[in-house]
């Protein structure tokens, strides 16, 4: 099999967070249009996420925020978002870089994206780099699952659940281990 030297599944990964940035910038332009909203989870203990010791203690690896009602402030760039929500009523500002964001999901049109994590990533690339050079990285493929699960805040990542049709992208399952 041919080596992919292009890496599509990183390119992939980098397309489909850039569709995550365009969302939430039209979002803290505009505001949510219609029923839209997000359900966003992300790697707590990723590089540049910034929340406060007490979210940390309770979410140490992942966490889920919900951006529909009670959300201000939020500000996007090219690297990631910023937003205060109120957690348990304590106001809190998060900073979320788009490469720590493993699941996106709009639940008023049951579509939504669910990412590798950067640690796997980064394994299958120095797996690949020490393998022979006749062998193929993993390849990418877009599958169609279910919803994220309706909670607003998670320690464990957002698992996807087989559910009314919902689009996630996952480019993670058909990755050859």
């Amino acid at each position: 099999m041919p080596v992919d030297y292009i890496r599509y599944d990183i390119l992939a990964q980098a397309a489909l967070r850039g569709v995550v940035r365009t969302v939430l910038a039209d979002v803290a332009k505009k505001g949510l249009p219609g029923e839209h909203h997000f359900k966003i989870t992300f790697a707590t203990a990723a590089p540049g996420v910034r929340l406060s010791d007490r979210m940390r203690e309770q979410y140490p690896d992942a966490m889920t925020i919900v951006l529909q009602h009670q959300f201000w402030d939020l500000t996007v760039d090219d690297d990631g978002f910023e937003v205060g929500l109120s957690f348990g009523g304590i106001p809190e500002r998060l900073a979320v870089p788009f490469d720590a964001v493993t699941a996106f999901f709009d639940p008023a049109v049951q579509f939504g994206f669910q990412f590798e994590s950067l640690d796997k990533q980064a394994a299958d690339e120095s797996s690949t780099a020490a393998e022979a050079p006749t062998a193929a990285p993993p390849p990418a493929a877009i599958e169609k699952t279910g919803a994220l699960p309706a909670h607003a805040a998670s320690a464990e990542p957002a698992p996807i659940e087989k559910s009314g049709g919902a689009e996630v992208v996952r480019l993670d399952r058909f990755r050859k281990k």
